[in-house]
């Protein structure tokens, strides 16, 4: 089993000890909101076919295949539903109800909302299985290795497997959802921390890892929900399976947990990390300088911050809460003004989230990458390590790259050119004193 847990100090274990009453009322509203999934999602379904039955018998007629499609449609809704009904099996992350209740039955799901459920609980519900079909399908491949390649490449870069022992490089990821790019780590050797609080995230996450005991073993419909932009009616309908890698059988060489909590709140120990790894997260602040604050604090000196990601601040326009939305300019003088050396940074890194790629419409992200260092002030002084590889200032765009390739032949030529008696005698002006 991989560890999955609270963490907490002392303080913090007191203060949940006070509020369990209302952890234990949010874990069961995430529970809930999961079962209703099946109910939900049919009621947006029940809207078209209503629709579709009040039209001329014409109208019908030519679309007949549209109405079977329709059922189709209800039937994957019920195959996510059982999917579904696996993944809250066993009730590690959430507390017993007093009644037993038969998972595999339909009455442990619910006809009607239940209490405090929301729209946004259920688009969350939603959101998880497309997130599952991103971290642990085929399907997904795409998607990982736009954004999780990078900063693997980056922090194997820097802690080279034959210069340190990876077991001893702690590493901690931040955000890390459905724990993918954790894993992947962990197997490299890295001793890794997946830091998670949505429970939505920590439940499905604690599924795969824990309790899927072969590869592909289950079937989900992750774009049954997505009504318009489908070119086929199978593309609404496609199965994605899951997982493509069964951790249970392929354990990490390294350390690997998964802790539930608040970032801000759980990490301040000072120096307790090698790597902080972060992918589509720090735009989840509502005050993203106290997430740079605390990166640098956990850090060890001469420790590696690894970013990916869009600058798409979530609290942005959410109601009743407060937000900042510092441009990229604006985070490389927060960063440097915190402490940090940026080594190196890109911009337009093409990367997707959770799209469907059949979908007539694809959103892609212009993310942004960074490699930013803790400076360690006895190495700078010894001269071990330059004090920063790229200017602060640097932006460069992937598709750049060539670009300054050419200039740099260019130059090159230029200097094999011979020096003509023009060029002398301009030389010797400038060689003059002033």
């Amino acid at each position: 089993m991989f560890p999955m847990h609270p963490k907490m100090d002392e303080q913090q274990a007191q203060a949940y000890a006070a509020n369990e009453d209302e952890e234990e009322k949010h874990i069961q509203k995430v529970q809930n909101a999961f079962l209703y999934y099946g109910p939900y999602a049919c009621q947006r379904l029940k809207r078209s076919m209503d629709y579709l039955n009040s039209l001329s018998g014409e109208d019908q007629h030519m679309l007949a295949k549209y109405r079977a499609h329709l059922e189709c449609v209800r039937t994957c809704i019920d195959r996510n539903q059982a999917v579904i009904r696996e993944i809250l099996r066993e009730r590690v992350l959430y507390p017993p109800e007093e009644s037993t209740v038969n998972p595999s039955t339909d009455s442990w799901e619910f006809d009607e909302p239940p209490p405090n459920v929301r729209h946004g609980d259920m688009d969350q519900a939603q959101s998880t299985l497309k997130l599952i079909a991103r971290d642990w399908s085929t399907d997904g491949a795409l998607e990982r290795e736009q954004s999780y390649k990078p900063i693997i490449d980056s922090i194997v870069e820097y802690y080279k497997p034959s210069d340190y022992e990876l077991k001893e490089i702690k590493i901690l990821v931040p955000g890390a959802g459905l724990g993918r790019l954790t894993y992947e780590l962990a197997c490299l050797g890295y001793s890794c921390e997946g830091n998670e609080f949505s429970y939505f995230m920590l439940i499905a996450s604690n599924f795969v890892l824990n309790l899927c005991d072969y590869e592909n073993k289950y079937a989900l419909y992750p774009w049954v929900h997505q009504y318009v932009n489908n070119l086929r009616r199978e593309d609404q309908v496609a199965a994605v399976r899951f997982p493509d890698v069964c951790p249970r059988k392929n354990p990490p060489k390294g350390h690997f947990e998964i802790a539930a909590g608040d970032f801000l709140e759980i990490y301040k120990t000072a120096h307790s990390y090698n790597c902080v790894a972060t992918c589509f997260f720090i735009d989840c602040a509502n005050n993203v300088i106290d997430f740079i604050r605390t990166i640098y604090k956990i850090l060890v000196p001469g420790g590696i911050w690894v970013n990916l990601g869009p600058l798409l601040y979530h609290y942005s326009d959410v109601s009743g809460q407060n937000s900042i939305e510092p441009t990229f300019e604006d985070l490389c003088i927060i960063m440097e003004s915190v402490g940090f050396v940026i080594e190196k940074s890109r911009t337009g890194i093409h990367t997707k989230y959770a799209q469907n790629p059949a979908s007539m419409k694809q959103s892609e992200y212009q993310s942004l990458f960074w490699v930013c260092r803790k400076p360690d002030p006895f190495e700078e002084q010894r001269g071990k390590r330059k004090a920063s590889r790229e200017p602060h200032d640097l932006i460069v765009r992937e598709d750049s790259e060539e670009e300054e390739e050419d200039g740099r032949k260019k130059e090159e030529e230029q200097l094999k050119q011979p020096i003509t008696a023009d060029d002398e005698t301009e030389m010797e002006l400038l060689a003059q004193p002033t």
